[in-house]
């Protein structure tokens, strides 16, 4: 008898015949198929920060360090790929993408339902309430990294105000000095896990932005 694992197959464990029906361009212009397969793989990489942010909260709120840096890394590295990905899209030319624009309508890469899901994880909320996206007003509605971070330096022993740690989630930052002057005292012991912490996270914003 043939077990389960003997009959996947590269093909049917990655669902390749699915993966590539899902272009489908709307002109006949040569240079669309690269547009829509550069913004699908964006989607899919946003796909996986997803997930690994919900990793990296869950690793932060219990203290575990190590885990915590190795995913930040690890989100740092995939946004540092998505950026790379536009070097390919700078193949195109002005010409060669106003061939098949005008057939988009009013289509654009900010409607993006993943990457304002992640922006909402990050700390972004400004959207309009209700959004019309479930997934993007869950993500308002929960802590954000930044949130995670704070009950992450409660776990290394830091006081931190009540306050600052049971705060609305659903409401922005409002900033405090006592948190920035906890920020400074944690960045000035450069060699502690919550210093790298801190500096991948700083990678990560930096790559959101």
């Amino acid at each position: 008898m043939t077990s389960p694992a003997a009959s996947i197959t590269y093909g049917s464990y990655r669902r390749v015949d699915d993966l590539l029906a899902c272009q489908s361009p709307a002109t006949n212009e040569h240079d669309e198929l690269l547009f829509v397969i550069i913004h699908q793989t964006y989607e899919l990489w946003f796909k996986q920060i997803l997930h690994e942010t919900a990793l990296l909260q869950e690793r932060l709120e219990v203290g575990n360090s190590p885990g915590a840096l190795h995913t930040a890394r690890r989100i740092a590295k995939i946004l540092k790929t998505i950026v790379g990905q536009l070097d390919i899209l700078e193949t195109m030319t002005p010409k060669q993408f106003a061939s098949f624009r005008g057939k988009l309508g009013t289509s654009s890469g900010f409607q993006s339902n993943q990457f304002r899901e992640i922006e909402a994880a990050y700390g972004r909320r400004d959207f309009s309430v209700p959004s019309g996206d479930e997934r993007l007003d869950a993500a308002m509605d929960r802590r954000a990294v930044f949130d995670s971070l704070l009950r992450y330096f409660a776990t290394q022993g830091w006081e931190l105000p009540a306050e600052s740690l049971y705060r609305d989630p659903s409401t922005a930052w409002p900033g405090d000095e006592t948190i920035q002057a906890l920020l400074i005292e944690v960045y000035q012991d450069e060699t502690a896990a919550p210093a790298e912490v801190c500096e991948a996270l700083v990678d990560i914003d930096e790559g959101i932005q």
